[in-house]
């Protein structure tokens, strides 16, 4: 069996989704009439929601090396296991930003008018094996051409994972798959158990099934079309923007400070993640990480939304730089 055991993913029951927006809700509530308010009747404490994965490094980073502090800021992190629990909070003023968003959920969101999104900073960009399709050891599936109706497990249908892995065996002329929703801590012992084929997983899930089950990689996640490409950032309102935009400046500097740092320095990030995850240290040295970008580059993001609208996630083609802070 996978020994990995992670107690926060990007999916969960109800349950956890209204234990962690009742966190926000009294974080919010309790800050409404905060004396932090910096000038201009900007508030300057930053309620963020974040994942417990590589994605969310850059803001630990800015946390503990004073990066936020050196800018007044006094930023609050609240976990949450998916980023997409956290939009109603968003939408509603009870958190500030999310980081580690999914860009393909709140895309979708913001195409349907459900959220006004404006995206402060990216996040990561895909780097090699920072997630990897796995089978078993013994598996009949060989290459990436037999992966044509097979059944392989993705964390969230039409998302991020299937958008790029879609890609790529579209590049390679391979036939697609037939995906099954898995959360990513029970993707081992589906893999195992034989309900799925293959697993499409990220770190530190990858290399935990990798090494527990002796899985073998069919195909790089990050592989050509959808290499360095933008997958997650931090992401507010619209209006949260428009009314704290010293406040949305200063955030946006602190977290690009920070992802220079963890571009520079992996090592920096392999330390901070075991900080605020449950990922071993001894882990967290071999894992694959993802790129952090330090300034946003809509070039690329325009690669992202041109990619959802060719496959379908996006009704029409989107222009990022209109979403960008500046």
């Amino acid at each position: 069996m996978v020994t990995l055991r992670q107690g926060t993913t990007r999916t969960g029951g109800a349950a956890a989704v209204v234990t962690v927006l009742a966190l926000l809700m009294t974080t919010a509530c309790g800050d409404s009439d905060s004396d932090d308010a910096g000038s201009g009747g900007e508030d300057t404490q930053v309620s963020v929601a974040a994942l417990p994965l590589t994605d969310s490094a850059a803001l630990y980073i800015a946390r503990d090396r004073g990066l936020f502090k050196k800018e007044g800021l006094d930023v609050r992190i609240q976990p949450v296991q998916q980023s997409i629990q956290a939009l109603p909070a968003l939408s509603k003023g009870q958190v500030d930003v999310i980081a580690s968003a999914n860009y393909v959920t709140f895309l979708q969101a913001q195409e349907k008018g459900t959220l006004d999104v404006r995206i402060l900073a990216e996040g990561v960009r895909t780097a090699p094996h920072m997630m990897d399709v796995l089978v078993p050891k013994d598996s009949p599936i060989k290459s990436a051409d037999d992966l044509k109706g097979k059944k392989v497990a993705v964390n969230i249908l039409n998302n991020i994972q299937t958008l790029t892995l879609d890609a790529i065996l579209d590049e390679r002329g391979a036939g697609r798959p037939a995906y099954r929703q898995i959360a990513f801590p029970q993707m081992g012992a589906a893999l195992e158990k034989g309900q799925v084929d293959a697993v499409h997983v990220v770190e530190p899930f990858d290399g935990a099934i990798q090494h527990d089950l002796k899985a073998k990689v069919l195909v790089d996640g990050a592989a050509s079309p959808v290499e360095s490409l933008p997958i997650s950032g931090y992401v507010t309102t619209a209006k949260y923007a428009k009314q704290n935009p010293d406040t949305a400046a200063k955030f946006k500097r602190a977290i690009e400070a920070a992802s220079k740092i963890a571009d520079a320095d992996p090592a920096a990030v392999r330390k901070v993640v075991p900080t605020y995850s449950k990922v071993k240290s001894a882990q967290a040295e071999s894992m694959g990480l993802p790129a952090y970008p330090p300034s946003t580059d809509v070039r690329q993001l325009r690669r992202l939304t041109e990619l959802m609208h060719k496959q379908g996630l996006l009704k029409k083609a989107v222009d990022p730089s209109t979403l960008v802070v500046k």
